[in-house]
Formats: C-alpha cells, structure tokens, sequence
C-alpha cells in the first residue's frame, strides 16, 4: 500500500513540473510575441509619423507660399531669398556681458530688432545686471 501512495505522488509531482514548464513555456512565448509586436509597432508609428510629418511640412509651404504670393505678390523664387523673420543671437563679451549665463537672455532679434530678454529688451548698459539668474 505504502508503494502505491508513493507512486502516486511521485506522478503528481511529475504532472506538476510538467504543467509549470508548459506555463513556462507559454509565458516566454508570450513574452516574445509582446516584443515583436512592440518592435513591429514603433517601426509602422516612426514610418506613419516621418510620412505625416513630410506631408504636412510641404503642405505648410505650399500653403504659406501661396498666402505670400496672393498678399505681397511675391513670386516663390523672391520668397526663398528672404531673411528668416527672426534668428538667435547668443551674448557675447563685447555686446551684452551681463547677459551672459542668464537664464532670461532671449536674444532674438525680429525683423532687425533684438528682444535680449524680457527685463531689459535692450540689454543692460551696465557691466552687472540685477536681474541675473542662471541656469
């Protein structure tokens, strides 16, 4: 009587590691789907949004290239020779010093005219500015 209790759990056991290596199995199955869906799924998101983003970058143009040509009578190869509407200077020692590392330095300069930051549009004339902060 004593072998046949034996036995039997003995092949409990064994269905036992059988059933958690089936689990096993299917979980790194499982885990290997996830990843290729995820792989497969930044791929198709990077190629939607690189085509997305194209189309709308030459939609944009084509958009404010018309809006030009209508309003200023411009033609497309004048609009191209144009300078930017704005641009970023960075300070530097012998224009704007105090400016310098501050954390509220602008400087942008609109259609000829610099914003150096919000405190003092046009900068400091001091060597030290009140307002300093940095980064």
């Amino acid at each position: 009587m004593e072998d046949w209790s034996k036995d039997f759990f003995t092949g409990f056991e064994l269905v036992a590691d059988e059933v958690e290596l089936f689990f096993l199995e299917v979980k790194r199955d499982i885990d290997d789907a996830i990843d290729i869906f995820a792989k497969l799924s930044e791929e198709i998101v990077e190629q939607v949004q690189g085509t997305i983003f194209t189309e709308v970058d030459q939609r944009l143009d084509e958009l404010t290239s018309s809006f030009l040509e209508l309003y200023f009578g411009l033609e497309s190869s004048d609009i191209e020779s144009m300078e930017p509407l704005f641009y970023n200077v960075e300070p530097i020692v012998t224009k704007h010093p105090a400016c310098m590392g501050c954390s509220h330095y602008h400087g942008q300069i609109y259609g000829g005219n610099p914003l150096v930051c919000g405190m003092h549009p046009y900068g400091v004339e001091t060597e030290k500015c009140s307002d300093w902060e940095s980064f």
